[in-house]
């Protein structure tokens, strides 16, 4: 860890909260407040990413070493450190919340790793700070496995995400009401520290732009100059340039979001990151069966706001709050309009083309391909089937046009499917897709090999099923640790077939349906 250089541009640049006590307030005029950790009363490691590791330049000796445990629980500091929260507003479910920020949260610093990549740490679940309101600031072992696992099975799947280098126990309880039914109960603490190249949000913008104007310039430039650095110098030119450049960002990302089956569940505009990365894992889940009214999170169980098939139009709400934020240094409408409908022209498309892939087309036939894409996603709606499992699988199908039969693909697909039994009118609409799936797969200028490769590289075969995590939860809270490294191991090749871990790709057991943490899951952490 002596190799790790701090060059901390965020407090170095903006201006810093007067106030250095920390207690809850309201935080006008600063960008961030000075805050510490708190200090845990017997830290221990759960488990590290020895990839993200590598990022920053540790060793597995670094890594595994007592020192190691007591930096990433906060309670021990390296030489240019500066701990600090950052202030930020928000939307949450359509709605202006006010003063949001780093509620427990605890920036580390920035560090330029030996390639000069720069990478802000962050602890999670480190004690309060002026920002937790009447929280407490820690969190629990439960969602921190969670956020810890998926970081990672993320960025192994190729979707933008922020990093997770170290889950650690903190050896004390924390009291948490789970369900918000009036139960509240202690569980394990536990602290995450997580990384990416910036952890500003669309709140950060919207909250400077309701207090002075001079400050959001002031931010929008140092996040211009900072994490867009291939952009001119900040002028009314760049700025728009920036802005539909977030929206790029943003419309990859969900598409990405939506090729694996992953709903965010709470994506408030304080949840965006401005750099397209997937921020926040709190009542995320994966879609299992096919549903796009499906969401995770039981607050948003009544309007299903940030369900599966929403998670594009949020996207671009969230854009236009953002647009709003900046128009004062724009003065211009038309700019921002055009960049948000080039957001849904291009989601559109690369909706689309994702989904091709996923079909192993080689190239895309528009109004063919839309067709047999509805066709298949209104079997979904009639009849519960594993996404993940399902293309995993069509990839094995014999499409030669002298050999194809649709009775043997159905079979290739049968685990796919949670019912034993499949009605005749979902049996015919399968069958008929199948049929013309053939049809045009037979039309494409790919080969077999080559139609089996695209697949295989876009439609993983292992994801962090719900049922899954809440297993290792369970384990991890008897002090067990053995799923949560197993399935950080096999996740980081989500792609491959790893023949020895079978049960980790099944599709989700009966009893997990309406299990806490399997099928539903809430904000508390």
């Amino acid at each position: 860890m002596k190799g790790m250089t701090f060059d901390n541009q965020f407090v170095q640049q903006l201006p810093a909260d007067s106030i250095v006590d920390n207690y809850p307030r309201q935080v006008q005029g600063a960008c961030y407040s000075w805050v510490k950790p708190k200090k845990m009363a017997s830290p221990s490691l759960v488990s590290y990413s020895k990839e993200a590791a590598q990022l920053l330049d540790l060793t597995k000796e670094d890594c595994e070493s007592e020192r190691f445990t007591q930096i990433f629980a906060g309670n021990e500091q390296l030489n240019g450190m500066a701990t600090y929260s950052t202030s930020y507003g928000g939307h949450q479910f359509g709605h202006w919340a006010g003063q949001l920020g780093d509620g427990r949260a605890i920036n580390l610093g920035e560090i330029v790793n030996k390639k000069g990549d720069r990478w802000a740490l962050q602890l999670k679940g480190a004690g309060p700070t002026p920002y937790s309101r009447t929280a407490d600031g820690l969190a629990v072992l439960r969602s921190s496995v969670r956020e810890f696992l998926c970081s990672e099975a993320m960025y192994h799947l190729g979707v933008p995400t922020t990093r997770a280098l170290s889950l650690l126990s903190t050896g004390e309880e924390v009291v948490r009401d789970m369900l918000y039914d009036g139960n509240p109960a202690p569980e394990p603490g536990a602290v995450v520290c997580r990384l990416a190249p910036s952890f500003t949000r669309f709140g950060h913008f919207q909250y400077y732009a309701q207090q002075d104007a001079q400050l959001l310039k002031q931010f929008v430039d140092h996040t211009i100059i900072t994490d867009f650095p291939h952009l001119p110098e900040p002028s009314t030119l760049t700025y728009i340039q920036w802005f539909e450049e977030v929206c790029r960002l943003t419309c990859d990302m969900v598409v990405e979001w939506m090729r694996v089956g992953f709903v965010h569940g709470v994506m408030n505009t304080d949840n965006m990151s401005i750099l397209g990365l997937t921020i926040d894992y709190g009542p995320y889940g994966w879609l299992e069966p096919y549903d796009l009214n499906w969401t995770p999170n039981t607050t948003d169980a009544t309007h299903h706001r940030y369900a599966f098939g929403q998670q594009s139009q949020i996207a671009h709400w969230n854009l236009y709050q953002l647009a709003n934020a900046i128009y004062p240094l724009i003065d211009e409408v038309e700019p921002l309009e055009k960049a948000l409908n080039a957001y849904a022209d291009r989601y559109a498309r690369k909706w689309l083309r994702m989904m091709t892939q996923k079909l192993g087309f080689s190239s895309v036939q528009r109004v063919e391909d839309n067709q047999l894409i509805k066709q298949l996603l209104l079997f979904f709606n009639a009849f519960e089937t594993d996404m993940t499992i399902f293309f995993r699988r069509l990839s094995d199908v014999q499409l030669h046009r002298d050999t194809f039969k649709a009775v043997e693909a159905l079979e290739q697909l049968r685990p796919a499917f949670y019912a034993e039994e499949m009605d005749k009118e979902s049996e015919k609409m399968i069958t008929e897709w199948l049929e013309h799936y053939a049809q045009r797969s037979q039309q494409d200028p790919a080969s077999a090999l080559e139609r089996k490769t695209l697949m295989d590289n876009v439609n993983p075969k292992y994801v962090l099923r719900n049922y899954l995590a809440q297993l290792a939860i369970d384990k991890a809270e008897q002090g067990d640790h053995s799923m949560v490294n197993e399935l950080l191991k096999v996740l980081s090749q989500p792609y491959e077939e790893q023949p020895d871990k079978e049960h980790l790709n099944q599709k989700r057991p009966d009893w997990a349906k309406y299990k806490v943490g399997c099928s539903m899951l809430s904000c508390s952490s």
